[in-house]
């Protein structure tokens, strides 16, 4: 019997401590759930410092301006003005005739914008294109190098020189060049040999002394030149330049 009440006893212990526990727990829930729904039902009941904490998001500081936000914006469009006409009372039968007051003097040297007239700068307010400026050619300070064959064109008479008797006898042929200057007057000056026999050269230096040239002329004015002269000496035919 002991055994038996001792069983039962403790069943109806351990459907007390279900009991307990499951009361227990519903009251905590419906505590917590009062606490919850206290602050919504009856605002008033909160303290007041919490009632004073703002609920909204403070504005959040302006981001740095980028490149592409500098872009200027464009442009606005250009008005367009317009203008009213108006037809006329009446339409005239003659046409006037306007004539423009004659320009005043002009005077040379005076300051932009003070000329006569509308404010024109009396430099630009002459009649007529600016008169041309005359080139000179500068005159040569010395004699003008010419070519052998223009200074033949020049030749009045052709270069005769006599043979020497000893280049004869000694059967001697050959050039002589001589350089020379042709004075405006047509003489020859200056004579020098280049190159060639010196037996032949003498012959060939007194037959170009003894010849003439027309001058030169370079714009219309006689001038000095310079050439190269060439004597040729041959037994078999006559000596020529």
């Amino acid at each position: 019997m002991f055994e038996d009440s001792l069983v039962e006893s403790v069943g109806r212990i351990r459907t007390r401590s279900r009991r307990y526990v499951l009361g227990s727990f519903l009251a905590e829930a419906a505590l917590v759930a009062v606490i919850i729904l206290i602050p919504y039902l009856y605002p008033a009941a909160l303290p007041r410092q919490y009632l004073t904490v703002p609920l909204i998001e403070p504005p959040r500081a302006p981001a740095p301006a980028t490149a592409e936000q500098h872009v200027a914006a464009p442009a606005s469009r250009p008005r367009i003005e317009t203008i009213d006409f108006t037809a006329p009372s009446r339409i005239p039968t003659t046409i006037p005739h306007i004539v423009d007051p004659a320009p005043g003097p002009v005077v040379v040297g005076s300051l932009p914008g003070s000329g006569p007239g509308n404010g024109v700068p009396a430099a630009l307010s002459g009649i007529g294109p600016s008169p041309v400026p005359e080139v000179h050619a500068p005159k040569p300070t010395g004699p003008i190098r010419i070519s052998k064959g223009v200074a033949a064109g020049q030749l009045i008479a052709p270069i005769r020189p006599v043979y020497p008797t000893i280049a004869v006898q000694m059967r001697l042929q050959g050039t002589v060049v001589v350089e020379a200057t042709i004075s405006a007057q047509g003489t020859v000056e200056n004579l020098r040999v280049a190159s060639g026999s010196p037996i032949l050269a003498n012959a060939a230096v007194a037959a170009i002394r003894a010849a003439r040239y027309r001058p030169y002329l370079l714009n219309g004015t006689p001038v000095e030149v310079e050439t190269t002269i060439n004597v040729v000496f041959s037994l078999d035919n006559d000596s020529q330049t």
